[in-house]
C-alpha cells in the first residue's frame, strides 16, 4: 500500500472548503473575484482564439475571434510571461475578506493556476501550456503550429455561411505568419542551448515534411472545408482559394520551419531527460507540480510508481495463471497475448472501421449502467474519431476533446489507429471507459454545463483532476458496475490499463531525473507488459516532450482512491453522492479537492 504521507499536497491557502453548494449566496468578495478572473479570461481568450471557437464564445460581438489565430511570436510570448507575473500579485492583492465557501473554492483554483503561470514564465525557453506548465521545446511531434493547425481548422473551425467561410481563409492566412513566429523562436531556443533530441528532431521533420508534401487539396481541412461550403450552398471558389494560400504561402513557411531544425541536427544529443537543459532541474520539478498539482518529488513518485507497478503486476500475473498462460515472465506472456490473431483487429481501412464501430456500440452499452453510480450526468453526447492519418505517427494513443460550453458539438474520442496492433481487442473497452463515460466525457461535460461554475471555472482544467478521475472511472465500470464479472481477458485489460499509468510514473521520473536513457525506459515499459514496443517507442518520444505530465494520471487517481477509502469508512457513506460531491467543483488541483472532500 501507498503511504499515505507521500501523498500529501500542499495547502493552498487557509481553512477548510465544503462541497460546492449550487444555491450558496455570492458575497460581494465573491464578486470582485469573478469579475477579476472574468476579466483575464475574456483576454486569454482574446489571445488564444482557438481557445474560443473549442468553447463557442467567437460568436455574435466576439465573432472577430472566428477569424484570427494565436500569435506565436517571441514578443506575443514575453508579453504573456511578464503579464503571469502582474496577475499572481493582483490575485495576492485581491481583498478576500467575506469570500463564500465557493468563493474560496474559486479563490484557490485561480491562486494555483496564476502561481503556476508565474513559476513558468521564469524559464527563457520552450512553450508556456494552459495553465502555466511549460514544455521544453517550442515544436515537437506532439506540439506547434503545424501540429494543432489543420487538425483545429478540420474539426472545430465552423462554416455554416459565407462568413464561416470567409474566416477560415483569413485564420489560414495567419497559419504561416504562425509557423514563422515559432521558427524564431526555435532559433532563439537554440542559441540558448536548447535543442530537442536527435529522435524528436526526426520525429518533427517526418511530419513536417509529411504535411508540406500533401497537395493542398488533400489536405482533411481543405476537403472539409469544401464539403462544408457546399453544404451550406456556397460555391467551390473557397477551397481553390484556401488551396492557393497553402501553396503560396503554409508551405514556405514549413519549408522554413524544417531548414531550421534540420540546421539543428548536427547540435542534437540522445539524451531525452530536460536535466540536461539550462535549469533543467528546476523546470522538472515545475512541470511536475503543476501537472500533479501537488508537491511530490521525484524520488517520491518514482517510488510509488514502483510499488504500483509491483502490485498491479501480481493481479495480471494471477488472471494469466487462470487462462493457462504459466511460462514465462508477466512481460512477456502480456506480449504474447498481445500478438494473438483473435485479439487484432486488421490493420486495414475495414479493419480500423470495425474498431471503431465496436467502440460506439461500448459506449452505448454501459448508457443505461450509469444512473446506478451517478446523480448527474451529462446532456451532450460523445463521438469516437480516428486521429487525422497525418499527425498519428506522433500523436498520443487517445485523447478527449470537450463539447463548447453551449453544447453545440458533441465531446469527441480520438483513438490512434496508426497500427490496429497496438490496440489489442481485450485492452480496449477500459480505453473507451476513460476517454468517454464515465471518464472524460462524463465529468467535462458536466462541468461545462454546469449552472452554479463562473464561466472560467467552466472552461478550464487541471490534468491530474481530469486525468485522475478518468482513469478512476476506469475502476467504477470495472468494479462496481461489474462489467468484467464475466470477462477475464476485459479484467485483465483494465489491469493493464492501470500498469501502463503506473509504469509511467517509473518512466517519467527515471528520464528526467534519475537520467535514464530513451531505450532504457522504452525496456522497462516493454518488459513491464505495459505496452508493446512499437507504443513503448511512442509513449516515451511523448514523455520526453511533455516533461511530468504522463505522471498526473496515477497520482490523481490514487488521491481519489485514497479520498474515497476513507469517506467509506464514515457512517453513512453513499457512492452516488460521493461521485456527485467529487464532480461538483470542476476541475480543481487535488491540493483543493483534499480540503474539499476531507473538510
Amino acid at each position: 500500500m501507498i503511504d499515505r504521507r507521500r501523498l500529501m499536497m500542499s495547502a493552498a491557502g487557509a481553512g477548510a472548503l465544503s462541497a460546492l453548494a449550487p444555491l450558496a449566496q455570492a458575497s460581494d468578495a465573491d464578486a470582485r473575484l469573478n469579475a477579476l478572473m472574468a476579466g483575464w479570461f475574456e483576454a486569454d481568450l482574446d489571445r488564444n482564439p482557438e481557445a474560443a471557437t473549442n468553447l463557442g464564445l467567437d460568436r455574435g460581438h466576439k465573432a472577430d475571434r472566428a477569424s484570427r489565430l494565436s500569435d506565436r511570436s517571441r514578443e506575443a510570448w514575453q508579453a504573456e510571461r511578464e503579464e503571469a507575473t502582474q496577475r499572481l500579485a493582483a490575485l495576492q492583492a485581491l481583498d478576500r475578506d467575506g469570500l463564500s465557501e465557493n468563493g474560496t473554492v474559486d479563490y484557490e483554483v485561480a491562486l494555483f493556476r496564476a502561481e503556476s503561470a508565474a513559476s513558468g514564465a521564469g524559464f527563457d525557453y520552450g512553450a508556456a501550456i494552459s495553465g502555466g506548465r511549460a514544455g521544453p521545446y517550442v515544436v515537437s511531434q506532439l506540439s506547434g503550429a503545424y501540429f494543432n493547425v489543420p487538425d483545429f481548422m478540420d474539426t472545430q473551425h465552423r462554416v455554416e455561411d459565407a462568413a464561416g467561410a470567409e474566416a477560415f481563409l483569413a485564420r489560414l492566412s495567419q497559419f504561416a505568419p504562425a509557423l514563422d513566429g515559432e521558427t524564431a523562436r526555435i532559433e532563439a531556443d537554440a542559441a540558448a542551448g536548447v535543442v530537442p533530441p536527435d529522435f524528436v528532431l526526426d520525429l518533427t521533420t517526418g511530419q513536417l515534411n509529411a504535411l508540406g508534401d500533401q497537395r493542398a487539396n488533400d489536405m482533411a481541412m481543405i476537403r472539409t472545408l469544401a464539403r462544408k461550403a457546399a453544404a451550406a450552398g456556397l460555391p467551390d471558389l473557397y477551397a481553390e482559394r484556401a488551396a492557393a494560400i497553402v501553396e503560396a504561402e503554409v508551405k514556405p513557411a514549413l519549408g522554413r520551419q524544417i531548414a531550421a531544425l534540420e540546421e539543428l541536427k548536427p547540435q542534437a544529443v540522445h539524451d531525452a531527460g530536460v536535466w540536461r537543459l539550462p535549469e533543467g532541474e528546476a523546470l522538472y520539478a515545475h512541470t511536475l507540480k503543476t501537472w500533479t498539482t501537488t508537491t511530490l518529488t521525484p524520488a517520491e513518485i518514482h517510488r510509488i510508481g514502483l510499488e504500483q507497478v509491483a502490485e498491479i503486476s501480481a493481479g495480471i500475473d494471477a488472471i494469466l495463471r487462470r487462462q493457462g498462460m504459466t511460462e514465462g515472465a508477466t512481460g512477456e506472456r502480456i506480449a504474447a497475448l498481445n500478438r494473438d490473431p483473435a485479439q487484432l483487429w486488421p490493420n486495414t481501412d475495414e479493419g480500423k472501421a470495425a474498431l471503431l464501430d465496436s467502440l460506439n456500440a461500448q459506449i452505448r452499452a454501459l448508457e443505461p449502467l450509469l444512473p446506478q453510480m451517478f446523480g448527474r450526468l451529462p446532456r451532450t453526447g460523445v463521438e469516437v474519431r480516428r486521429v487525422p492519418p497525418a499527425i498519428e505517427n506522433g500523436a498520443p494513443g487517445g485523447y478527449y476533446q470537450g463539447p463548447p460550453l453551449d453544447g453545440s458539438r458533441p465531446g469527441a474520442y480520438y483513438i490512434n489507429l496508426r497500427d490496429t496492433a497496438n490496440w489489442p481487442k481485450f485492452s480496449l473497452p477500459t480505453l473507451t471507459y476513460h476517454e468517454a463515460s464515465p471518464g472524460h466525457h462524463l465529468q467535462v461535460a458536466l462541468q461545462r454545463e454546469s449552472a452554479h461554475l463562473p464561466e472560467w471555472r467552466r472552461a478550464n482544467g487541471f490534468s491530474a483532476y481530469s486525468e485522475g478521475w478518468a482513469l478512476y472511472a476506469e475502476a467504477v465500470t470495472a468494479d462496481d458496475l461489474g462489467v468484467y464479472a464475466d470477462d477475464p481477458l476485459g479484467r485483465l485489460g483494465f489491469l493493464m490499463s492501470y500498469l501502463f499509468r503506473a509504469v509511467r510514473l517509473v518512466v517519467d521520473t527515471g528520464l528526467h531525473d534519475k537520467r535514464w536513457s530513451r531505450e532504457q525506459a522504452v525496456d522497462y515499459m516493454v518488459a513491464s507488459g505495459a505496452k508493446p514496443i512499437g507504443s513503448a517507442n511512442n509513449e516515451i518520444n511523448r514523455y520526453t516532450v511533455m516533461p511530468g505530465q504522463a505522471c498526473s494520471y496515477k497520482i490523481g487517481q490514487t488521491v481519489i482512491a485514497r479520498l474515497r477509502a476513507e469517506a467509506q469508512a464514515r457512517p453513512g457513506f453513499d457512492l452516488r453522492a460521493f461521485h456527485d460531491r467529487i464532480l461538483a467543483n470542476g476541475s480543481v488541483p487535488l491540493s483543493v479537492l483534499q480540503k474539499i472532500m476531507t473538510a
